[in-house]
C-alpha cells in the first residue's frame, strides 16, 4: 500500500469516468421545493406491539423516576445510562421512527435492558461500568438536558491504567435513530478494536456529520469517557469513514493540538466543490454564505495539520476520495505532504491490505503520543471564526475581522526570545504550561512581534515563573503598534464563544422563550409562531433532542445566566425583545423594522439576530432563528452549514420564484451582515 501520488485533477477525471453512482443522494436531491423527509416516515407498529411498547416506556419511566427519588448520589449520576433506553424508544414510536418491523423487536428489547440497568441501580449497582467488551453509555448534554447515547469497546484486558481512546465517526445513516444505534453498538465493534485501548462510537446526535450539536457531542462524550475511564489524555485519536471521514477532517483541523493522529477516509472535506463535483449542484449563495463556509471547508485550515498527524485513506475508485485530493492540493500549498493510502481497484470501502497498514500507522503513532505543548518551540495556527482560537501555548483572543483568515506563526528561538507572526489578530496570548523546557526561568523574554512580511516590533516580559510557566497577552493599540496587556473594551466584543454567527447559540445551552403578549401585527406573529414550531420540531427531529421551552413571563434571573435565550415574537408579545430593544442595535415597530438606517414594513419582514444579552454579556439572545439551515441540507451532509450571518431581514410575506435558492431560507433575506468585531453595525 503506497502513498497517492496521482494529481488531483487526473485522479478527479479517473473517477468520474469509472465509478457508478451507488449513492442514496444525487441530483434529485437538488431541487429545494420537493424534499424528502430525513429521517423517512417509519412503518405502523401492530397495536399489540404499540401497547407493550408504552407499558414498557411507562415502567421504565417510573424506576428512572424512583432512582431519582431514593437512589444513591452514585446512581443518580448514572440516570443517563438509563434514560438513554427509555428516552430513545419513547420519541422513536412517538415519531414514528421504527423503519422496518425488526426495528420494533429492537426496541422491546432495549426497553428491557433498560430496566435491568434500572433494577441494578435501585439496588446500588452499576455492573456495565466495569465491564469489557461493547458497552453503551449515555451522558446529560449541557445543550438541553438531554440524556445522549455513545458506544465503547473496551478490550478484555484493560484493567483501569491509562489507556489510548480511538474516536470513530460513523457514517452517514438516515435511519440511524436512537434504537437503531443503541442497539448497533451493543453488537457491532465496527471497524477497527484496540488490543491496549478503548474505542468510542459517539452518535453525534444522528446524521449531521459531527456538526453543530453533532460537534458539541463528540466533544461531550469525550469528556465523560474521560471522567468514568482511564484515559491517557496524550493518546486520543479521531478516526472515520464516509460522512465519518468529513467529520474526521473537521475535528483534526480545529482542534488539531487535542489528537496524536487523524485518519479520514472518503467523506468530503469541503461545502462548494464537494457539492459541485459530488451533488452536481449548481450553486447560487449569497456573499455571507461564501462567507460562513470557512468555518468547515478544512482546506483553509490546512496548515494546523502541522500538529495533528494525519493518514488518510480512499478507494481508488471511490467518488469520495475528492475529499483527500482536496486536502493534499491545499497541504501541498505549504509544503505539507499528505500521506494519502490508497485501496487498489476498491469503491466505497477500505480495503483490507489498507486497513492493515493504517493500523500499523496509527499504532506507532499512539506510541509518540500528541505534540507535548511544554517542548514544541513552533506553533502555527489559522482561524477565521475565535470559536477555535487556540493551538498549544498561542492564543488569538481577538480578531481585526471575521471571516477573513486570520494567521499567527510563532517559534521559540533561543531560551529567552519569540518571534511572531500574525495577520488580522487584534490581540493574542502566549501561555506556556508549567515546565516548559524552552525558556529559562531567570532571563527576561523578548518577543518580536510583526505583521506577515513587516518589520517586527519588539517587547519586554517578566521572566517566566519559578515552574517555568510564562504567560502574556498583548494587544494591537489605536496607532497599530503593540501593547502590554488586553485590549480596552467598552461595551461588548467578540470572544471566545461569544462571535456568531446565529448557530453558535445552540452549540452551549439554551431555552426558547415564548411570547404571551399582543404582537405589533398579526402576520408577523403567524410567521413567528411557525419559525417557533418549526424550530422546535426539528430540534428534536435532527439534533435527537427536546429544546427547553418556557414562556416569557417565566423566565428567571438563574435562566440568564445558564442559558442563550431564543426569543420569539416581536417586541408586543414577548417582553424579552420589548425590555432588552433599547439596547440592540435595531428598529422595531408597528410600522418599521431594520437595522443600520435599512428600514421595511414590519408587516412582511421580520429580524432574525444574535448578540450577546445586554442582561448577562456572556450569554446570546438570538431573535426568531432556530439552527439556520432547514430541510434541503438534511439531503447532503456538505450543505450542513450555517445559512444566516449575525443578522438578517427577511421578506416572510412574498411567494418565491419556483427553484428560487431562498427555500433555504425562512423568507427571502433582504438585507444581512455580520456586526463587527465590537458588536456594533458596520457602516
Amino acid at each position: 500500500m503506497t502513498p497517492n501520488r496521482i494529481p488531483t485533477c487526473i485522479a478527479l477525471l479517473f473517477l468520474l469516468l469509472s465509478t457508478p453512482f451507488l449513492f442514496a443522494d444525487g441530483e434529485g436531491d437538488n431541487n429545494p421545493e420537493e424534499v424528502r423527509q430525513i429521517p423517512r416516515p417509519g412503518v405502523e407498529v401492530p397495536e399489540e406491539q404499540a401497547a407493550q411498547l408504552r407499558d414498557g416506556i411507562e415502567k421504565l419511566g417510573q424506576m428512572l423516576d424512583q432512582i431519582q427519588a431514593n437512589g444513591t448520589d452514585h446512581a443518580k449520576s448514572l440516570i443517563p445510562d438509563v434514560e438513554i433506553y427509555h428516552r430513545g424508544v419513547k420519541d422513536n414510536l412517538e415519531h414514528n421512527e421504527f423503519f422496518n418491523p425488526n426495528d420494533i423487536k429492537k426496541a422491546l428489547a432495549l426497553l428491557e435492558k433498560g430496566k435491568s440497568r434500572a433494577e441494578s441501580l435501585l439496588k446500588g449497582e452499576a455492573p456495565w461500568t466495569q465491564a469489557t467488551g461493547l458497552i453503551v453509555r449515555g451522558y446529560r448534554s449541557k445543550l438541553d438536558g438531554s440524556a445522549q447515547p455513545y458506544g465503547l469497546v473496551i478490550p478484555v484486558g484493560y484493567n483501569g491504567t491509562p489507556t489510548r481512546l480511538d474516536i470513530w465517526f460513523h457514517g452517514r445513516g438516515e435511519t440511524l435513530s436512537e434504537t437503531n444505534f443503541i442497539d448497533q453498538r451493543a453488537k457491532n465493534a465496527g471497524q477497527y478494536q484496540l488490543r491496549d485501548g478503548i474505542v468510542l462510537h459517539p452518535y453525534g446526535r444522528y446524521s449531521n456529520a459531527f456538526k453543530f450539536a453533532g460537534e458539541v457531542d463528540v466533544i461531550e462524550a469525550m469528556q465523560h469517557v474521560q471522567q468514568q475511564y482511564s484515559i491517557d489524555d496524550d493518546r486520543i485519536s479521531v478516526r472515520g469513514f464516509s460522512m465519518g471521514g468529513a467529520a474526521c477532517w473537521q475535528f483534526a483541523v480545529h482542534y488539531s493540538d487535542q489528537w496524536f493522529a487523524a485518519n479520514p477516509g472518503a467523506g468530503f472535506s469541503e461545502t462548494p466543490e464537494f457539492l459541485d463535483f459530488f451533488q452536481k449542484e449548481t450553486l447560487k449563495p449569497y456573499w455571507w454564505e461564501e462567507k460562513l463556509w470557512h468555518m468547515y471547508d478544512c482546506d483553509d485550515w490546512a496548515i494546523n495539520l502541522i500538529h495533528c498527524p494525519t493518514v488518510a485513506y480512499s478507494g481508488e475508485n471511490d467518488i469520495q476520495k475528492q475529499a483527500a485530493d482536496v486536502m493534499e492540493a491545499a497541504m501541498a500549498k505549504i509544503n505539507l505532504n499528505l500521506l494519502h493510502l490508497i485501496g487498489p481497484k476498491t469503491g466505497h470501502s477500505i480495503h483490507p491490505d489498507a486497513k492493515k497498514e493504517i493500523a500499523f500507522r496509527m499504532d506507532g503513532l499512539a506510541k509518540t503520543g500528541r505534540e507535548d505543548p511544554r517542548s514544541a518551540t513552533e506553533v502555527n495556527l489559522v482561524t477565521y471564526t475565535l470559536k477555535y482560537n487556540r493551538m498549544l501555548w498561542m492564543t488569538i483572543d481577538r480578531m481585526q475581522q471575521h471571516w477573513e483568515r486570520a494567521r499567527v506563526s510563532a517559534r521559540v528561538r533561543d531560551s529567552n526570545r519569540i518571534l511572531i507572526e500574525c495577520k488580522n489578530v487584534d490581540q493574542l496570548t502566549v501561555n506556556m504550561p508549567s515546565g516548559t523546557s524552552m525558556l529559562h526561568p531567570q532571563y527576561e523574554v523578548t518577543i518580536a512581534i510583526a505583521e506577515i512580511g513587516g518589520e517586527p516590533q519588539v517587547i519586554q516580559c517578566d521572566a517566566p515563573e519559578s515552574d517555568r510557566s510564562f504567560k502574556v497577552t498583548i494587544h494591537r493599540s489605536e496607532n497599530s503598534k503593540w501593547a502590554m496587556g488586553a485590549k480596552p473594551v467598552t461595551g461588548f466584543a467578540k470572544t471566545h464563544n461569544l462571535q456568531g454567527p446565529v448557530d453558535d447559540a445552540f452549540m452551549d445551552s439554551f431555552m426558547m422563550v415564548l411570547p404571551t403578549g399582543v404582537p405589533l401585527n398579526d402576520a408577523v406573529s403567524e410567521w413567528a409562531t411557525r419559525e417557533q414550531e418549526h424550530a422546535i420540531a426539528h430540534w428534536r427531529q435532527h439534533f435527537r433532542g427536546h429544546a427547553r421551552v418556557k414562556k416569557d413571563i417565566e423566565v428567571t434571573g438563574q435562566d440568564m445566566l445558564d442559558h442563550n435565550l431564543i426569543l420569539w415574537g416581536d417586541p408586543g408579545s414577548n417582553g424579552f425583545i420589548r425590555k432588552l430593544l433599547k439596547d440592540l442595535p435595531l428598529t422595531w415597530t408597528a410600522e418599521s423594522v431594520g437595522f443600520a438606517g435599512k428600514t421595511f414594513d414590519s408587516k412582511t419582514h421580520a429580524p432574525i439576530m444574535i448578540y450577546p444579552n445586554p442582561l448577562n454579556p456572556k450569554r446570546y439572545i438570538v431573535i426568531n432563528s432556530g439552527f439556520t439551515y432547514r430541510e434541503y441540507a438534511y439531503l447532503n451532509n456538505a450543505r450542513q452549514v450555517s445559512m444566516i450571518p449575525d443578522y438578517a431581514i427577511v421578506d416572510f410575506a412574498t411567494k418565491p420564484e419556483p427553484n428560487d435558492s431562498i427555500y433555504r431560507f425562512p423568507g427571502i433575506p433582504k438585507d444581512a451582515n455580520f456586526f463587527d468585531e465590537n458588536w456594533q453595525l458596520k457602516p
